[in-house]
Formats: structure tokens, sequence, C-alpha cells
């Protein structure tokens, strides 16, 4: 899939991010993770983005991402765009974008640096640099220590051909409207945000529909639901889900730090989807927790 492919195709529906499947010793389970994109995919996500955030990304080892994504290109390539994600320095980002393009991956969600925060000069080489090293379409995330200016990301929309997305996990309307009044329709920009749902109303005023939905792993019916309500502008609807799902959802979530990966483990197996644990330094949500999300979960129906 060509860049320009891979940017028409983001908008179309919803964007999956798979979970990582671990087995009970904490090792990558490949055929309890073919079975999570199996089902997946019979929902039709516009998009598979394969060990990111929810997947786990910074926990992975070099050949377990190696084995996450060739197992998505094997289960899903050809029925949806499969993303990878890359990570970490620049030298070692270009060494994970280099091989999930020789797996077969479609595009790349290029996370933020480790560690270290940079100057929006050294960010702009940072990307530039992974760009330059792919022909694949790469999509930016705006978050934590990679937090870009509208200038900076209109050098690098310049520069950079195979730049095809922007996607927000800051949530800074004021920064976000600057870089999308600057940009217009060069990239495809996305709502990237913990729980993107919640922020999704506010996301669509300011010319972002397309968001990423960690809870389409546990509850994919009621996650199109929601994003059928929100493109059609169905207000009934996406009140309930907030009130009856999506708000409570967050209360627990934000219990604890790293609940957005836990709690999306939890709901997995609430639905018979288990994923295993999270790795440390993750932590696993509480019995209690899990008996509350529980509920929440049942009252929105079968998913299956």
């Amino acid at each position: 899939m060509t860049p320009e492919e891979l940017k028409a195709a983001i908008p179309l529906g919803m964007l999956a991010f798979p979970l990582t499947d671990f087995d009970a010793g904490g090792s990558f389970d490949e055929a309890s993770f073919i079975a999570r994109l199996e089902w997946l995919s019979g929902y039709k996500p516009a998009a598979l983005f394969m060990a990111g955030g929810a997947g786990e990304f910074f926990s992975l080892t070099p050949s377990e991402f190696s084995a996450v994504i060739a197992a998505g290109v094997g289960a899903c390539g050809g029925r949806a765009p499969v993303i990878a994600s890359s990570g970490y320095g620049t030298r070692t980002a270009i060494e994970y974008v280099k091989e999930a393009e020789g797996l077969g991956a479609d595009g790349v969600l290029l996370l933020p640096p480790y560690l270290t925060e940079g100057s929006q000069e050294g960010l702009r080489a940072h990307i530039a640099a992974v760009c330059e090293a792919t022909r694949l379409g790469i999509i930016v995330y705006n978050r934590a220590n990679c937090r870009l200016s509208a200038d900076t990301v209109a050098r690098l929309a310049g520069d950079c051909p195979n730049l095809i997305g922007f996607k927000d996990g800051v949530g800074d309307i004021e920064q976000l409207t600057t870089v999308r009044n600057a940009l217009g329709n060069r990239l495809v920009f996305m709502n990237g945000m913990p729980t993107a749902e919640t922020y999704a109303h506010s996301f669509r005023g300011m010319g972002v529909p397309v968001y990423s939905s960690a809870v389409f792993n546990f509850v994919p019916r009621t996650a199109l639901a929601f994003h059928r309500a929100l493109n059609s502008g169905d207000e009934a609807t996406i009140d309930r889900l907030m009130r009856d799902f999506f708000i409570p959802y967050v209360r627990i979530r934000n219990r604890g730090a790293g609940y957005a990966d836990s709690i999306v483990k939890a709901g997995a197996a609430i639905v018979g989807r288990s994923a295993g644990k999270v790795r440390p330094p993750l932590s696993d949500c509480t019995a209690e927790e899990v008996a509350e999300l529980r509920k929440l979960i049942e009252a929105m129906g079968p998913q299956d």
C-alpha cells in the first residue's frame, strides 16, 4: 500500500489497536493473537495498528516485535492495512521501521522518542530521518515528549512526502487547531487521546473525526455503535453511551497509572478474549475494579 493509499484508507472506519497476547508465562502467544485479529477483523476496521500503545510496544523485545508484526500481516494483510509501531532513539526507530517494511506492514505509527526531551529542531530531524529511511507511510504521534509546533509539522510535511498522518494524544485545542489549520488536508489527523471516545465530539468539531478505539478490543459492537452515532449526529445515542459506559469506564481507568492498557486487558478477559496480564512496570486492575468493569460491559449486551 502506498502512503497515499494508506492516508485515504484510514478515515474510512474504526481504527483498531489490538492487544498483544501473552501466555500464562508472560511470553508472546501467537495463536491467541491471531485468533484475536480474526475476531476483530470480522467487524471490518479501517486499519489495524499492531504493537502500539495498547499492544505494549514498550515492553516487547525486538524479536517479539517481529513476531507480532509478522503474525499481523499474515492474518490481516490484504484485508485491512496493517500499521506497525516504532519508537525509541532515531537509529533504533529506523531499525524497527525497516523490520516492519520487510515483514510487509503497510505503514508505521512513530511513537515519541524514549525518555529524553528534544528541541523542535531535534524532533524534526528525528522524524525526518525515519521518514527518509522507508517508503512506508508514517504517522507521527504528538504526545508526551514529542509535542510538535505547527511550524515543525509544516516543515516535515513539506520535506517528507511519506509523512501522512498526525495522531494527537495531548488534547491541547489551541495547538491542534493551529496545526490543523496550517496543514489543511496534507495530513490525516487522528484523535489519539486515552479512551478517545470521550474527546471524539470535541475533536470532530475541530475537523478531526478520525479516532483510535482501545475499547474496540472487548466491546466492538458498542464501539461501532458510538462511531456510527458520532458520524450521523445521533446525540441521544452519544449521550447514552457516554453516561452508561464511557464516563464510568474512565473513572475506573483513572485510578491507576498505566491503566489505559491494564483496563483493556481486563475487559478482554471478561468477554472471554483474554490476552493475558500486562507486563511490568504496568500492573493489572484489582478484583474490585474488574467487578465494576464487568457490570459496565454486561450492561452493553452481547458483543459477538
